[in-house]
């Protein structure tokens, strides 16, 4: 493997009290210098009461197993994450955004073992209860399936903040997140590696990116024109940040998904369709996580500038610069936060689990029971 366990503890006191320098060690491989030294870390001061309504909310949900959210929910720093990305967020909203995290992440691990055991029914009744909850999450909040249930929670809840148009952009960018996963469900019970290109284009839906933009809206207590949405330098610098933090996390989730069988990685298709070694694809990665930070800096700049044309005098013009002033801001966050999350939490230390393959946090049993779970 080209990096052991991410070695080194993370301290257990709260973040906005931590030491400015990190307590974790990050490996060669992984380290992008211009994140540590140019994009400070910054943590909305909600996230110490974020962090115990996740847990709770996880329990109530039935995401995790009480013991399970006892022993490994703080570590997995889900609610950490969150908090660094949607500054001036407000709270419950950043409460219902840190919940949608914790629900992306168990589903995740669930079209992981639904993949993994071909379990296609199950899937296949999951992704249409997905799809009806963006269209009417109410009907679905009692849904039996959790993932289910625990999803048109979040969605009510996000859909409460900035009105129609926005709550319909919203399920038009979900949708296709929906329909990539079940793309790389298709994939890995055929054994289907994508290309790079293929893959380029599978990993901004499965990554959600477009969703995780539109959320920076609510953030600014603003929704943004299509005309400013559309603009090239605030979509360069959109793309930038959520590219960074899919090719970022795919370098460091490299060791957990070879040992997990997975065919879903940037590094894992440089190898099998270009000829790459592993430690060719790492430093490609590298590379193309190295020019997502740059491409992002240059286009912050003229977003920055297009902002300030945008205030034109009037109050509408001064409050759509400040929304999209907010927007970048927050872009920004985006690479403090993914960058330590990743040497933070337990999700990717596979050197350290009792099966490499299956990690601790999942239950196995768990997800086998929903295996009788019908549609409502």
């Amino acid at each position: 493997m080209f990096v052991p366990a991410y070695s080194g503890s993370t301290s257990q006191t709260p973040l906005h009290t931590r030491p400015r320098t990190p307590v974790v060690t990050v490996p060669p491989a992984l380290a992008v210098p211009v994140i540590e030294a140019t994009f400070p870390r910054r943590l909305h001061p909600y996230w110490p009461q974020l962090q115990e309504k996740s847990r709770t909310w996880l329990r109530e949900m039935r995401l995790m197993p009480a013991d399970k959210v006892e022993r490994y929910a703080d570590s997995l720093c889900y609610t950490d994450l969150v908090a660094g990305y949607y500054i001036g967020a407000p709270d419950a909203l950043l409460t219902a955004i840190a919940d949608l995290s914790s629900w992306f992440f168990a589903w995740d691990d669930r079209h992981d073992r639904d993949s993994v055991h071909g379990r296609a029914a199950q899937w296949r009744r999951l992704c249409r209860g997905l799809h009806g909850t963006l269209n009417d999450p109410r009907q679905y909040l009692h849904h039996k399936d959790p993932l289910v249930a625990g999803f048109a929670d979040c969605v009510r809840r996000l859909y409460s903040f900035l009105g129609p148009s926005w709550n319909a952009r919203f399920a038009r960018h979900f949708h296709p997140v929906i329909e990539a996963y079940d793309q790389e469900f298709r994939n890995r019970r055929s054994g289907t590696v994508p290309t790079v290109e293929a893959y380029v284009e599978l990993r901004r839906l499965t990554f959600a990116h477009w969703s995780w933009i539109d959320l920076l809206e609510p953030t600014a207590r603003f929704e943004l024109p299509t005309a400013v949405r559309k603009h090239p330098a605030y979509r360069r610098a959109a793309l930038a940040t959520q590219d960074f933090s899919a090719w970022y996390n795919d370098l460091c989730s490299l060791p957990k998904e070879l040992a997990g069988d997975e065919l879903h990685n940037l590094g894992i298709s440089l190898i099998h369709h270009e000829g790459m070694t592993l430690e060719e694809a790492v430093r490609e990665v590298h590379r193309r996580v190295s020019r997502c930070v740059t491409e992002f800096i240059e286009a912050e700049r003229d977003v920055l500038l297009f902002a300030d044309e945008l205030a034109d005098g009037s109050q509408h013009g001064r409050e759509l610069s400040d929304a999209v002033k907010s927007c970048v801001f927050n872009m920004r966050n985006w690479f403090s936060s993914v960058y330590w999350f990743h040497h933070e939490s337990g999700r990717y230390r596979v050197d350290s689990w009792d099966d490499r393959s299956v990690p601790p946090y999942v239950t196995e049993e768990a997800v086998a029971e929903n295996e009788l779970v019908g549609e409502e």
